[in-house]
């Protein structure tokens, strides 16, 4: 036990973010804002189907790494890697031997590295508020350890952003002996992701991983560093069945000690492009969580999606929340990354059904991704729809399973392979280190589709657009088109070399090769509305996509209407409309306008978007807080459906 555990000092000072604290990347200034973050990136897997642990499988992940290697990046002072890491299971054997500690059996104590600051007094401070913090979450830090590390090898920009290294052991706490009985509840792996989450959020503290089954090694080091580095990753005794290892290329950021990876579940190669949306809806939702992990007072959970980190971290960890509220991890990431199953004709309908309930609940987290995930037994591997990032796999016929973002990570003899392949899109790559077998695609998405009744609860919460009552048309005079035309800037060039030859012929016109005109935030005159949102993402690593030529594998399908309860388990009553396109028209406009419950009362309201011209910003700013005030009002009204209009905008009211 280390001095660690005799605190001495007063309250935690004001809370630093561990990913600023421990970053190569500077504070957000200009364009440039670190919340961006992407990365590309070199992953891979190695497990045994024998059914033991073994320092082996650690052996074979560490130079999967190093083969890794042309897949990272090295800072401008050699040295510093932008990330390297390995996840395993948790060496009970090791830890026995390492620490002096009255462990529990192993399962029934939660291990993690923390990363601390380097300033003694700060962290004597730090560690004796988190040992308060897990007794309010009934755990007790049993003690902790100094992890041995070598720093001799890294550059500067590694070693000045380098934390203190201490491995935090914890079990549940004594029932009887709790002074905080309501908020000590679930499961041990439930109150660590509670205590875990608190002590970030409030202390600035990060743990890698903070679990009783699996612990992630990791940093801001090159592939060839992390075994060195750590020392404890050379120890015979340190044995797993399974081994996630990652290599991080930062596309377009900064290297972090904290967004190396793996993280706590996953290990992605790819951009998340639609991440921004991601977070925003995690976030919109938490009003509506409600779970036995959250506790009672869930305020310090939030937000889910930690500001300032990457994009694999936000979706590592909503797979995490997934998880530990009652979901198998391969439900989970199928609930993130599903199958194109819109255009699947021949699809199973339950299994059809299962995508379709799901995607009421939580959007698509989509973009060129290859995602390796583990809970600690199962370990298994999906390609994001579209199949942009590769994955392969090898068994041996000893037991040795290999999957990896390229081929060649391992010198396998080729005589002893005894099956091969690749991770097709709207395929998922999936074994069990304890039953010893993998287990196929057919059984995965036949057990999704018969878990629940899932075409009876779509049937029940789903509506058609075309099953609403029709509603009287209105026909607007063509003079009310050409004002509203010319409220939202529309010019004659986009009316008659845009939109006139796309509505006439249905092409794509000559006008839209390209332009050299500027971004619409820089434009002297102002520009469409449309012109100033465009997608984010990293051109370099993204291929282009045609949705007509690739109709099988993309979606404009949208849901409207109120959320439920992401983490419950059980049916989310949440009668949503369903659209082909996020585009309608006037009649059907005045069919979501007019719907109403099933007590045959209207549950759709239409607000007026609109500002007085000659606003000042203040005043601009209070017409926003007023128009989310008349909204608030009316969903505790039951209201459910908000039509945010622009009709009446004249000479004194903008939209």
């Amino acid at each position: 036990m280390s001095a660690l555990t005799s605190c001495e000092g007063s309250a935690p000072p004001d809370v630093v973010n561990p990913y600023e604290r421990f970053g190569a990347f500077p504070s957000a200034s200009g364009l440039y804002d670190p919340a961006n973050e992407h990365e590309n990136c070199g992953m891979a897997a190695v497990a045994t189907l024998r059914g033991e642990p073994g320092h082996d499988i650690v052996d074979h992940a560490l130079v999967a790494l190093r083969n890794l290697e042309h897949r990272g990046a090295v800072g401008g002072d050699v040295g510093s890697g932008d990330g390297a890491g390995l996840l395993t299971q948790i060496p009970d054997e090791f830890f026995r031997a390492v620490v002096d500690l009255d462990l529990p059996a192993a399962g029934e104590y939660a291990a993690g590295i923390a990363f601390l600051p380097q300033a003694e007094g700060e962290r004597r401070s730090m560690c004796e508020a988190f040992e308060e913090m897990a007794l309010e979450q009934g755990l007790v830090v049993i003690g902790w350890r100094d992890v041995p590390t070598d720093s001799s090898m890294i550059g500067k920009l590694a070693r000045d952003a380098m934390p203190y290294f201490a491995q935090a052991f914890l079990k549940l706490a004594d029932e009887e002996s709790l002074e905080f009985q309501d908020s000590a509840s679930g499961t041990l792996d439930q109150r660590a992701w509670r205590l875990r989450k608190r002590g970030q959020n409030r202390l600035g503290v990060y743990f890698p991983s903070l679990s009783s089954k699996t612990i992630t090694y990791k940093g801001m080091l090159t592939t060839a560093q992390l075994e060195p580095f750590y020392p404890d990753l050379s120890d015979e005794r340190f044995k797993t069945t399974l081994g996630i290892v990652h290599s991080r290329f930062s596309t377009n950021t900064f290297p972090s000690w904290p967004l190396a990876q793996p993280l706590r579940n996953i290990a992605h190669n790819g951009e998340i492009n639609t991440v921004k949306g991601n977070r925003n809806w995690m976030r919109a939702r938490q009003s509506m969580m409600s779970a036995e992990l959250l506790g009672e007072d869930p305020e310090f959970l939030y937000p889910i999606c930690t500001p300032g980190a990457s994009d694999s971290t936000s979706f590592d960890e909503a797979a995490e929340l997934l998880m530990l509220s009652g979901r198998p991890l391969s439900q989970a990431m199928r609930m993130m990354i599903p199958e194109a199953w819109e255009n699947h004709e021949t699809m199973d309908p339950a299994l059809r059904a299962f995508y379709q309930y799901h995607a009421m609940l939580i959007e698509a987290w989509d973009g060129p991704a290859a995602i390796a995930f583990t809970d600690g037994q199962q370990v298994g591997a999906v390609l994001d729809r579209n199949g942009l990032r590769p994955a392969r796999y090898w068994v041996t016929d000893d037991g040795l399973v290999v999957m990896s973002s390229e081929v060649g990570v391992l010198g396998l003899d080729p005589a002893s392979i005894v099956r091969k392949g690749r991770v097709a899109p709207g395929m998922m790559f999936l074994l069990d280190t304890v039953e010893g077998r993998i287990i196929e695609d057919e059984e995965i998405k036949a057990s999704f589709a018969s878990k629940e009744p899932w075409e009876e609860w779509v049937s029940e919460n789903l509506i058609a657009l075309e099953d609403l009552p029709e509603r009287l048309h209105v026909r607007h005079p063509p003079g009310s088109v050409r004002v509203r035309q010319q409220t939202f800037g529309y010019t004659q060039e986009e009316l008659k070399i845009l939109i006139g030859p796309m509505a006439s012929t249905g092409a794509e016109p000559l006008g839209a090769m390209g332009t050299d005109t500027p971004i619409a935030v820089l434009a002297d005159r102002p520009r469409l509305l449309f012109d100033y949102f465009v997608q984010t993402f990293a051109q370099v690593t993204n291929p282009p996509l045609d949705a007509i030529r690739e109709e099988l594998v993309t979606s404009m399908g949208i849901h409207i209407g109120p959320s439920g309860n992401l983490l419950s388990t059980g049916q989310v009553k949440s009668r949503q409309i369903s659209l082909d396109v996020p585009v309608i028209d006037n009649d059907q406009l005045a069919k979501i306008s007019n719907i109403r419950n099933e007590d045959n009362v209207k549950v759709a309201m239409k607000v007026r978007g609109l500002f007085r011209v000659g606003s000042t910003e203040e005043e601009f700013r209070q017409r926003i807080r007023d128009l989310c005030e008349q909204v608030s009002a009316a969903v505790n009204r039951g209201v459910t459906y908000i039509v945010l209009s622009d009709r009446d905008s004249n000479a004194q009211w903008a939209p």
